[in-house]
């Protein structure tokens, strides 16, 4: 059969969650509502883009009215795996189901696994708590550069973060220590999702991070959607962070980004560039910068942005092309906390091709419905979860 398009982008809003999934209460989560809640905050999201491909029609979002004749197919995708987390939610849009979640540590690491670190590396252990990296950098760095310990902290998600002084401990040091930590987490009772070095340089009040950092992360438990394209021949760019969440598998080009709109200008030049596939872009300021920090108004600003940078997206798109707007979890900044929330993602899939608009879609059952539908339109393998709506886009 033959493609229908030949290049399908895949835009991730890390964390923005479009209301309570039916089992959040399972995830300790009561409430929660991401698009909802921040447009409460803001007295109105002004997302015109985002309201003329059906956003509203998905749920009715505060501020982004309801399109009569929405642009693009619409409807929300609820999470199967048994996580909310970042890994597990790239990994079921790309079509794998995750049955044990990864775990996340909220009080800071056990004392034996802090030890087995202290004894390999003959380091102390300072930190050892959830923390922001900028924060715990400016509260410890000082410390850190005067014992030459290691800087050790956690996120809402799972994930054992190392920072040290580059001047203190050389690079080659620090990842030989991520290494070995993530030898000794990748099975129970730890099972944590990544590893990651974090260099800094600098003086006590003015530390920056370095580009140097390093992810060590676990592989996909089963071949994605992505190994499929590569097999088949297919270019799989992978932009922010979504090299690292794959661990690399699957991906035939990595660019590297230094926020949304970062990710936004880097869309755009694959936008420009000629190749036949996929690109994946994550855009994690929205999760990283205001979800974990409970910053709805700092949030409902970066909404704004996204929104104003989709003209220049259409622009750049050619009739073959195919764009997806969706996200990986939820993390309603005004809920309590600071972990992701267990939500429905919105859905938007738009083409020039479309020339009477778009509909809704049937809800989707599990985020792989995505990867289904990329690997169909491919003619790749269909991975063994997840139903394709290729053939609902008319």
């Amino acid at each position: 059969m033959a493609e229908q398009f030949k290049r399908i982008h895949v835009v991730v809003m890390d964390s923005v969650g479009i209301g309570e999934a039916p089992d959040a209460a399972e995830f300790g989560d009561f409430n929660v509502d991401t698009f909802g809640h921040i447009a409460e905050k803001m007295n109105g999201l002004k997302m015109p883009e985002m309201g003329k491909l059906g956003l509203s029609n998905i749920e009715p979002v505060l501020g982004v009215e309801k399109a009569e004749h929405p642009k693009a197919y619409y409807t929300k995708m609820q999470e199967a795996s048994r996580g909310k987390d970042t890994m597990t939610g790239h990994w079921e849009i790309m079509g794998l189901y995750i049955d044990t979640p990864f775990r996340v540590f909220p009080d800071g690491f056990p004392d034996e696994l802090i030890q087995q670190i202290e004894e390999k590396t003959g380091r102390k252990v300072i930190g050892n708590k959830p923390a922001s990296g900028t924060e715990i950098m400016d509260e410890l760095g000082e410390e850190q550069m005067k014992t030459g310990a290691l800087i050790v902290y956690t996120s809402a998600d799972s994930v054992l973060q190392i920072a040290a002084h580059e001047d203190i401990i050389p690079l080659e040091e620090l990842y030989e220590i991520c290494e070995f930590c993530r030898e000794i987490t990748l099975d129970d009772p730890y099972m944590l999702g990544r590893i990651i070095a974090r260099p800094f340089v600098g003086e006590p009040g003015a530390f920056k991070r370095t580009p140097n950092r390093h992810d060590y992360a676990l592989k996909p438990f089963h071949p994605t959607v992505m190994n499929a394209l590569q097999d088949g021949d297919r270019d799989v760019i992978a932009i922010g962070k979504i090299s690292d969440i794959f661990d690399g598998e699957g991906v035939t080009e990595s660019i590297r980004t230094t926020s949304n709109m970062d990710g936004m200008d880097q869309l755009v030049n694959v936008l420009k560039k000629e190749f036949h596939g996929m690109s994946f872009l994550n855009l994690v300021d929205f999760d990283a910068l205001y979800g974990h920090r409970r910053d709805p108004e700092g949030y409902g600003r970066a909404l704004e942005e996204f929104d104003a940078r989709l003209p220049e997206v259409y622009q750049n798109m050619n009739e073959d092309d195919l764009l997806i707007i969706t996200a990986d979890h939820g993390n309603d900044p005004t809920y309590s906390g600071t972990d992701h929330t267990r939500e429905y993602v919105p859905l938007l899939v738009y083409s020039k091709k479309f020339a009477d608009g778009g509909k809704e879609l049937p809800l989707r059952k599990t985020f792989a419905d995505l990867g289904a539908t990329v690997a169909e339109n491919f003619g790749v393998k269909m991975p063994e979860y997840g139903t394709s709506f290729l053939n609902d886009l008319k």
